[in-house]
């Protein structure tokens, strides 16, 4: 579900700078660009392929949908960063296993898979890249798997704050952009909420949540 508003050339991406003259060819011959707003539909489950997808800028956030409707955010990926799974599906000729959205206005260079494959094969970078990907996606999977089967919500949801957190205390999301992320409903979440507002750790307003006080909101959580 390519964005038309797609312009090629070669990427400022870290790295794709420095690479062989043939393999700079390589790329210039199929890479292009796609920007997509926030929450607009990256790439769908079921669906084929086209190449290598990497985060020049902004976030995408891959996730999957229970049987029930819930959404659970498997893992993000950061500007530099590429999509294993997209990885996986043109190594190996397989669908789309999962549902991709921008997590905010977000920029992808897509690398045709018969080009990234030749680059594979050709560029250290690339492969280090790959590999570092895939190291990168399992540890981040883990740790969530992890998260979820020892952490009540409340920790989950208390951490998740925390780590979303800008400098001044503030988490820019909707309650149902939380529920997406943890795997669970907007009405729990709003439960959940309203049990930290009480206690006096957060403050909630329009689509906005502000933390008063960081290391009270972590102790509060940390030993249950």
């Amino acid at each position: 579900m390519e964005n038309p508003k797609s312009t090629a050339g070669i990427t400022d991406i870290e790295t794709f700078q420095n690479l062989a003259p043939e393999s700079r060819t390589v790329l210039a011959r199929g890479l292009r660009y796609f920007e997509y707003q926030k929450g607009s539909l990256v790439l769908e489950k079921g669906r084929r392929v086209s190449g290598a997808y990497v985060v020049a800028s902004g976030q995408l956030r891959v996730f999957t949908i229970s049987p029930d409707g819930n959404e659970a955010t498997l893992y993000l990926i950061n500007p530099g960063e590429t999509c294993v799974l997209a990885l996986n599906c043109i190594f190996n000729d397989l669908l789309y296993p999962a549902w991709v959205e921008a997590g905010a206005t977000t920029r992808i260079a897509v690398i045709p898979g018969t080009e990234f494959r030749m680059l594979f094969e050709r560029e250290p970078k690339i492969r280090n890249m790959t590999v570092q990907a895939f190291s990168t996606i399992v540890f981040r999977l883990m740790a969530e798997l992890e998260d979820v089967h020892s952490s009540k919500l409340d920790q989950r949801l208390a951490r998740f704050l925390l780590l979303h957190a800008s400098t001044d205390g503030k988490v820019q999301m909707t309650q149902q952009e939380i529920a997406s992320h943890l795997g669970t409903t907007r009405e729990v979440i709003a439960r959940s909420l309203r049990q930290l507002a009480s206690a006096g750790h957060i403050q909630t307003g329009r689509n906005r949540i502000v933390i008063n006080d960081p290391r009270k909101l972590a102790e509060s959580v940390g030993g249950r």
